[in-house]
């Protein structure tokens, strides 16, 4: 399997190869392209940004004020807000490719015959466009999967708090290695309701393993054994309803084997940092000391992921 490159890439380091190019790495970033994609989301000017403002209502009672009492008013109480935040994060990618390496797009390595050429017309734009897809792929694995860090000084990095770490905060199930079952999947819905959801547009992320354990909890549930057709076999679970509200099903292969994210995407979104002049995430070339094309791919972006008791995981499953 083809690897990495680093520091300057010649005619040597990145041979060109007649035929159909292909990655098994994981390219698709489903929460990303739910939730506005590298083009869309929100902008700020400050590193940090707010996610949530809170506040609370004391527990519902009965009151108990007689005609007595009420004839003097009682003591003034308030709510209290309080102001959640994330950050953005850095995303940075170079490109640097030598003159010779830009001119020489048809020396071909490997096995050749007549007439073939190279599956990709550019070097420049196909690195450019990995490294894009890069950057997407990164951003999914931090919404999903990322630790908060403010930085406090320019020698440390902003991190960007992804789901998981919100809904551990919150609202979220530790499996302690049992089998997804339905009586879990119910505890998660009334856990959350009770944390005060508001059910807006659920989506469920789930890795492969633990996709299949879906489909099989329920096609057990309900029945779905046979399916109408008798040329068809198979069950594919891609939207549940439960008591408190409907969920579309998605395959994530960011989420860890052993999770199910369940969050309200009409909540989430990207958000990214202006460079004035710029942009938000923009290609520039860099200072030329020689014979190459160096540019750098430039991004802040972080998750505007709305209160945490939107949302709600359950992790530790049994997983492969």
């Amino acid at each position: 399997m083809a690897n990495q490159v680093t520091g300057l890439g010649t005619s040597w380091a990145l041979p060109n190869y007649a035929g159909e190019l292909f990655s098994a790495d994981a390219t698709q970033t489903p929460l990303l392209s739910m939730t506005g994609g590298l083009s869309g989301g929100r902008q700020t000017d400050h590193f940090e940004f707010p996610t949530a403002v809170l506040y609370d209502y004391p527990a519902a009672d009965q009151p108990e004020i007689s005609e007595a009492a009420s004839a003097t008013a009682p003591v003034a109480t308030h709510a209290v807000r309080e102001q959640e935040t994330n950050v953005v994060q850095i995303h940075q990618e170079v490109i640097d490719l030598s003159y010779v390496a830009l001119s020489n797009l048809h020396r071909m390595s490997g096995l050749n015959t007549a007439g073939q050429e190279t599956a990709y017309g550019d070097e420049r734009l196909f690195q450019l466009q990995h490294k894009l897809i890069k950057v997407a792929r990164d951003v999914e694995h931090s919404f999903i999967n990322g630790s908060y860090q403010k930085a406090a000084s320019a020698s440390e990095a902003n991190k960007t708090r992804g789901l998981l770490e919100l809904t551990r905060e919150n609202v979220s199930i530790d499996a302690g290695g049992a089998p997804l079952t339905a009586e879990l999947l119910r505890e998660l819905y009334r856990e959350m309701a009770d944390a005060g959801a508001y059910f807006n547009n659920m989506v469920m992320f789930l890795s492969a393993y633990q996709k299949q354990m879906l489909t099989e909890v329920y096609a057990s549930q309900m029945g779905l054994r046979l399916p109408v057709s008798r040329t068809v076999g198979g069950v594919n679970i891609t939207q549940v309803e439960t008591d408190f509200f409907n969920m579309g099903v998605v395959w994530n292969r960011f989420v860890p084997a052993d999770t199910i994210l369940i969050a309200d995407v009409a909540h989430i979104a990207p958000v990214f940092q202006v460079v004035p002049g710029k942009g938000v995430l923009f290609t520039e070339e860099l200072a030329k000391t020689g014979a190459s094309e160096k540019l750098q791919l430039f991004g802040q972006i972080g998750l505007a992921h709305g209160a945490g008791f939107l949302h709600g995981s359950i992790t530790g499953l049994q997983a492969l």
